[in-house]
């Protein structure tokens, strides 16, 4: 079977790209191989729904710039093809004193990112955003939305058909070849032959990487992310997104409570690893995930630098009271008897070899290929961006 592009991944980010190559390249064969039976079923599809402005990421990182435009192309996508969602805004809320600098920072960040309309919210005011928050200082982020990713990702699928390309479900890559002029990849009983092969494999990304020989000098640690939602009678108590002032040495947000476009308040999440890099229950293990997890050298440097506050997210995940005690730091009224449990999603976290995790999107070249090694959140947001850099890379790349 040949194409001219092969893709495998039918997450949001693969989507994306296969979309942006198919409209800048008419005509080009392209084809999206996905494992699961559907588009969307992992990380995307556990996604909590939030489009983000960009405010966190370091000015210049491939997160803002990509955020940013992402940001309003994936605005520009759900309003062209009516989909349903909403630039409600946010606050991010300053807790103690030693979290002012932090929020500082944030507020320069959305200057240096080009956010419009970012304000600083002083503690009388807060109630004007988020009448039951809590909080010394916080900022108001106008431009943050909500959306159903799913959804998104269906949309996006039905337009590269519409634009000639081919979505093939239930086909895992399982190895890879390079031959002169084309990539072979093996998914199922059938070989997929294409001039070029991209990689947005997510939480396999890596492995994907290995099977294509190419050393990138990262491996994917899974960390899992657990909900609550709020009963019916409690949802009063949000009336949009209310976010923490992240700890600066973590890519994790902490935990919040985001308005769902479909309806609800979800409160989490927590970030506690894995034992099975698409385990979304606790009791999900898989031994050859597990074992090289702890076996990768990196992570033991991680763990011994980190331990402490690993325990306290575990503790959050196994305590209901530990976790609503974190909830009620920013919003007080919470109580146990108002929270049900509710999903949870796993976060493909690139980690380098000396025990630092990759903080930004992260690409590598193969031969005739390019691998997506590092795409988490804000990937749902800056996915149409994400897959036009991509789209770029294959350009030059291929000479076209």
């Amino acid at each position: 079977m040949r194409a001219d592009v092969l893709i495998t991944g039918g997450g949001i980010v693969g989507l994306a790209t296969a979309l942006r190559i198919l409209e800048r390249f008419p005509g080009l064969k392209v084809t999206v191989l996905e494992k699961e039976g559907g588009v969307a079923r992992h990380q995307t599809g556990h996604n909590s729904g939030v489009i983000h402005s960009g405010i966190y990421y370091k000015p210049g990182s491939y997160k803002a710039q990509l955020c940013r435009r992402g940001y309003a192309e994936m605005v520009a996508f759900c309003r062209a093809n009516d989909l349903p969602h909403d630039i409600c805004g946010k606050i991010i809320v300053a807790l103690t004193e030693a979290e002012l600098p932090q929020l500082e920072t944030l507020r320069q960040r959305a200057e240096a990112n080009g956010l419009k309309g970012v304000s600083v919210v002083e503690r009388g005011d807060i109630a004007r955003y988020e009448p039951h928050a809590g909080g010394l200082k916080a900022l108001h982020v106008p431009e943050t939305g909500i959306v159903d990713y799913v959804k998104v990702s269906e949309k996006m699928a039905e337009r590269i058909r519409a634009l000639g390309g081919e979505i093939i479900l239930s086909r895992r890559v399982e190895s890879l070849r390079t031959l002169p002029d084309a990539k072979v990849a093996r998914a199922g009983e059938a070989d997929y032959e294409a001039s070029f092969f991209i990689n947005c494999g997510g939480l396999m990304s890596d492995r994907v990487a290995r099977l294509d020989g190419v050393d990138t000098g990262v491996s994917i640690v899974p960390f899992r992310g657990e909900y609550y939602d709020l009963d019916p009678a409690s949802r009063g108590l949000v009336k949009n997104l209310i976010y923490p002032v992240p700890d600066p040495a973590f890519p994790f947000l902490g935990v919040h409570f985001t308005r769902m476009i479909g309806g609800g308040v979800e409160c989490g999440p927590n970030a506690v690893l894995a034992f099975k890099r698409e385990g979304y229950r606790k009791s999900d293990v898989n031994l050859k995930d597990t074992a090289e997890v702890f076996a990768n050298p990196g992570f033991r440097k991680l763990a011994l630098r980190h331990w402490r506050m690993g325990l306290g997210e575990f503790h959050r995940s196994f305590s209901k009271a530990a976790f609503v005690k974190a909830l009620q730091r920013l919003l007080p009224d919470v109580r146990e008897p108002m929270l049900t449990p509710a999903g949870s999603g796993v976060r493909a976290q690139a980690l380098r070899r000396d025990g630092s995790l990759v903080d930004d999107f992260a690409f590598a070249d193969g031969p005739r290929s390019l691998h997506v090694l590092n795409a988490p959140s804000p990937a749902a947001t800056a996915s149409l961006a994400i897959g036009g850099e991509i789209a770029d890379r294959y350009a030059k790349s291929t000479g076209k």
